[in-house]
């Protein structure tokens, strides 16, 4: 079951990415040209290239992605002792590391970062690692935990304090698989990864009996003073397509039972 869910996922996104939902209009607004449906293609493109337009010249994904990066806010003051730090994959660049035969990070690279600095606040914690391959085509490669590991110690972490696990392929996997493997079942632990997946992360990990603390990194949306028109559709695409994927997901979640709750927030203290 788990992996029809994932196998379904992957499907559905190749229809709902936004990028690839433009490309798509096009697409099938030129074959209505083709076939002389000229009414309909102009119902169909018109539309496309309009939003086209506005996601090239204006950052429109942080709108959504906002509310969910502003939803966990970084601890303002630390507890003093933890059973450990949580790290998800999603950091690493996979496909380029196997390409060339080394350690590549990819836009999700500061949960390194995060878990590094962590690391030193908390230097008897054991690190525990949650990640393997998102990607179809490169399940059981082998590499995703030798990667971690490679990164992890390379930003200075030790290896003996490192806990690996790098079998998962969607977030809820990462708890499933990673609860067996905690030090401490009903211990404390940080939760580094993106900022905008952090609410679908810790509501997982509460379904699952994990009790985190959330400790956001890789934000991707800008201020109110950092937002104008730029005409960068690369850029803005970084902060669209994560957030509706991450939207999608916390809804089917929610829905499938992964998550009690749809929008998780932070418990009042």
């Amino acid at each position: 079951m788990d992996t029809l869910f994932f196998l379904a996922s992957k499907i559905a996104w190749i229809f709902l990415s936004p990028g690839n939902l433009l490309i798509l209009g096009l697409v099938f607004g030129c074959l209505l040209l083709l076939f002389n449906r000229l009414h309909a293609a102009k119902w169909l493109l018109l539309p496309t290239a309009l939003i086209g337009f506005f996601i090239m010249a204006y950052p429109l994904g942080d709108f959504l992605i906002q509310p969910l990066e502003k939803r966990f806010a970084k601890p303002t003051q630390l507890p003093a002792q933890i059973d450990g730090i949580i790290v998800l994959g999603g950091g690493e660049d996979l496909k380029r590391a196997l390409s060339w035969q080394t350690t590549e990070l990819g836009l999700g690279g500061d949960r390194y970062i995060g878990a590094a600095d962590l690391a030193k606040r908390y230097p008897q914690a054991p690190v525990i690692f949650s990640g393997g391959s998102g990607s179809v085509q490169l399940q059981n490669t082998g590499s995703e935990s030798d990667l971690a590991k490679t990164l992890l110690t390379t930003i200075g972490i030790a290896a003996e304090r490192l806990i690996l696990e790098s079998q998962s392929r969607n977030t809820y996997e990462n708890f499933v698989n990673t609860r067996p493997l905690l030090p401490k079942i009903d211990g404390t632990y940080l939760l580094v990864t993106s900022a905008f997946h952090m609410p679908r992360a810790v509501g997982i990990a509460r379904q699952q009996g994990v009790n985190v603390i959330a400790y956001p990194v890789d934000y991707r949306s800008n201020s109110e003073d950092y937002r104008y028109w730029d005409f960068d559709l690369f850029d803005h695409l970084k902060s669209l397509e994560p957030a509706w994927r991450e939207w999608i997901g916390l809804t089917v979640y929610y829905l499938t039972g992964k998550t009690a709750s749809w929008l998780p927030a932070e418990k009042p203290a």
